[in-house]
């Protein structure tokens, strides 16, 4: 970056009184107008895919698998979720347990009898004993360890899901030596591209006209022009200048090459790079679903300087990228060329201020070389076929090892608890005593309402005409004074409240006996 300005930006510094310059490991971003670390270009991250994949299934075209995978993110995430939702449930039964009963009239009675309502995988006699008929039970404990059986369970199918949508297969590698007719079979379209952070552009270009294959004193050594094997072009981008080398239709090679070219300065915009950028994809000819690829940036990490630095000298700069020939048997014998980025070793670059200014302001140092080094692995081919893990015997076996693992984890823990805490063991009769006293009481109250409108409220006198105070129930204190009215009337009584009166109090001992004595 340079200007014919006295004001330079920030990071950067003046040189020959009135031009600029970015620091080293900077560069002059053209979108923003200031000088940019190389993180502005990208994370920096190599990526690497063989990008080898068909179109959607069956399954995926019914059922959105791309959404349930993004939501399931792992594994672990999911058990996380479920032994959370686990606890929280316990936490919830253990607190309603503190809540008053007050003869069933408070909600957290009613929340307890229906947590025990909920008792359908432990409803039998807990504690085994010899020599008994196991007997029926609902309690809150089984209420409890049933719902949270039923989390675990359907947390732990959720997780055998995930497994399934994201392994439901493995890849199977196998190396066998490659002979001339293999290899000449391989036939892709390839596609370099490789962007020089700075701020350059196509005009610094010079020296992108030769292939060079092999190396200088050996047999197969030559120097061609590359036009005979690739087309090469050159764009500018916001991040510098882009080199693009594409080969349609083309047959790699066999042995090593280079293709080399560099920038040189010009008035007010010297040769300089902070960084690089590749994408390197090839693809069999024909078939545009299927990509071999490898992307990435090179920044300082990327070869083990921890400071920032700038590419500016004569040394030569080498990208080295490995061809390896693929054939993948389950896309009927698909043949692709997975380019691997191998290594990057760097040419004269500049760390220190000082050391950047003077090579700006002379001319000895005035270009950046760049070599692109390739190497054909054509002595033997990786085939890859692909076997599936999941079928559905061993799916239905997943699924009953998880629901006996989480029925005899609660199973325990509910034996556990009733064994050491001896309330637990009649918890289901007390509940059904407090129940039936509270339903008792509301038919009751029925009753009592259906007499005070039906014979008003002058016919309740809760003494005996002798003056004697019955003894027994307050059911029988009460109709003590109207039973001329019942022998009058006896049609009038709905049979219906009788019988619910009756049968909600069959563990109430004084009040049936008072409907017996009517």
């Amino acid at each position: 970056m340079d200007q014919l300005t006295t004001l330079c930006p920030e990071n950067s510094f003046k040189y020959n009184s009135t031009l600029c310059a970015c620091n080293p490991g900077y560069y002059y971003y053209t979108k923003t107008g200031r000088c940019a670390a190389l993180e502005a270009a990208g994370s920096g991250d190599w990526v690497v895919g063989t990008g080898v994949g068909t179109g959607p299934t069956f399954l995926e075209t019914l059922l959105p698998l791309g959404s349930v995978e993004s939501i399931l993110q792992s594994e672990v995430a999911v058990v996380r979720a479920t032994v959370v939702a686990v606890l929280v449930w316990l936490a919830f039964c253990a607190a309603v347990r503190f809540g008053r009963t007050d003869g069933g009239r408070t909600v957290w009675f009613r929340l307890r009898w229906k947590i025990g309502c909920l008792d359908h995988r432990f409803a039998t006699k807990h504690l085994l004993e010899e020599h008994k008929v196991v007997t029926k039970r609902k309690t809150e404990l089984g209420g409890t360890c049933s719902v949270a059986s039923w989390i675990l369970f359907v947390g732990l199918v959720f997780a055998l899901l995930y497994q399934i949508i994201a392994k439901r297969s493995i890849e199977v590698h196998r190396v066998r030596p490659a002979n001339a007719p293999d290899l000449l079979s391989f036939v892709n379209d390839m596609e370099f591209n490789i962007t020089t952070i700075s701020s350059m552009s196509c005009l610094n270009l010079r020296g992108l006209e030769n292939l060079v294959v092999g190396a200088p004193g050996f047999i197969d050594y030559k120097v061609s022009r590359l036009s005979s094997y690739v087309s090469y072009t050159c764009y500018n981008t916001t991040h510098g200048p882009t080199i693009s080398l594409k080969c349609n239709n083309c047959r790699v090679p066999r042995g090593n090459y280079y293709i080399s070219w560099q920038f040189v300065d010009l008035p007010n915009n010297p040769a300089s790079s902070v960084g690089f950028q590749f994408n390197l994809s090839a693809k069999d000819h024909g078939d545009d679903r299927h990509v071999s690829f490898v992307s990435g940036t090179l920044k300082s990490g990327s070869y083990a300087y921890d400071q920032p630095v700038t590419f500016r000298g004569p040394e030569l700069n080498i990208l080295k990228v490995h061809l390896f020939p693929q054939i993948f048997s389950y896309l009927d014998n698909l043949k692709i060329i997975q380019p691997l980025f191998h290594d990057f070793i760097p040419g004269s670059y500049l760390s220190e201020v000082s050391d950047l200014k003077a090579s700006v302001q002379s001319f000895k140092d005035g270009l950046m070389n760049l070599t692109l080094y390739i190497s054909y692995m054509s002595d033997y081919i990786v085939e890859i076929d692909k076997e599936s893990i999941f079928g559905i015997v061993g799916f239905l076996a997943d699924i009953g090892g998880l629901y006996a693992f989480s029925l005899v984890i609660f199973l325990y823990f509910l034996l556990l608890c009733e064994s050491r805490i001896k309330e637990l063991r009649n918890e289901d009769n007390v509940m059904r005593i407090i129940r039936n006293q509270r339903r008792a009481q509301q038919n009751w109250d029925k009753l009592r309402k259906y007499v005070k409108y039906t014979w008003g409220r002058s016919n309740l006198n809760l003494t005996c005409r002798s003056g004697r105070k019955r003894q027994g129930s307050a059911m029988i204190d009460s109709l003590c004074r109207t039973r001329f009215l019942h022998e009058k009337k006896i049609n009038i009584f709905p049979a219906a409240i009788l019988t619910d009166t009756i049968r909600s109090t069959d563990s109430d001992g004084p009040i049936s006996t008072g409907f017996s004595n009517v």
